[in-house]
């Protein structure tokens, strides 16, 4: 089974949010995650073309304009992972991201999944509001592999890598 390809749209009033792959303005979405955000300062154009091509993709636009946008990474079955939420600046407070995560959640590929995760240092209140909550009673440990300066580094051969 492969992973849904129609293209769906949302409508309120002069706001769009859209699957549609072709409307993403990939300039937009680069400036903003390299530049603006706190979560990926420096992020390639590269990486964030290949983070877009394996997500299932959410643009905000204002007519033609992307002013935000969000990915789900997903395997369509059991987890989605929410990441890359944005909302432009200049169109913060008018109930746009919101109105995003609602969507996002509310996708018919996207129904019947046993968890949704997602990381914030700062939009707690957002997330709460659309039904995420803190774990409590955690029995089993988050972890990670993590290399914080993976988008200032050159890029390595696996030959290169020494484990142990």
């Amino acid at each position: 089974m492969n992973a849904p390809t129609d293209v769906m749209e949302w409508h309120n009033g002069e706001y769009t949010i859209s699957t549609d792959p072709a409307r993403l303005d990939v300039d937009v979405i680069h400036t903003f995650l390299s530049e603006r955000s706190y979560w990926a300062q420096g992020i390639s154009r590269e990486i964030v073309e290949r983070g877009i091509a394996y997500s299932l993709n959410f643009g905000v636009y204002h007519g033609d304009k992307q002013i935000g946008g969000a990915r789900v990474i997903t395997d369509y079955a059991t987890h989605a992972y929410v990441c890359d939420v944005f909302i432009s600046e200049e169109y913060r407070g008018l109930g746009l991201s919101k109105w995003l995560m609602q969507v996002m959640l509310t996708h018919p590929a996207l129904q019947g999944l046993r968890r949704w995760f997602l990381l914030t240092k700062d939009a707690q209140g957002l997330y709460e509001q659309v039904g995420f909550t803190y774990r409590e009673g955690i029995e089993r440990t988050y972890m990670e592999i993590r290399d914080a300066d993976v988008y200032t580094w050159a890029a390595v051969e696996p030959a290169d890598i020494t484990i142990g």
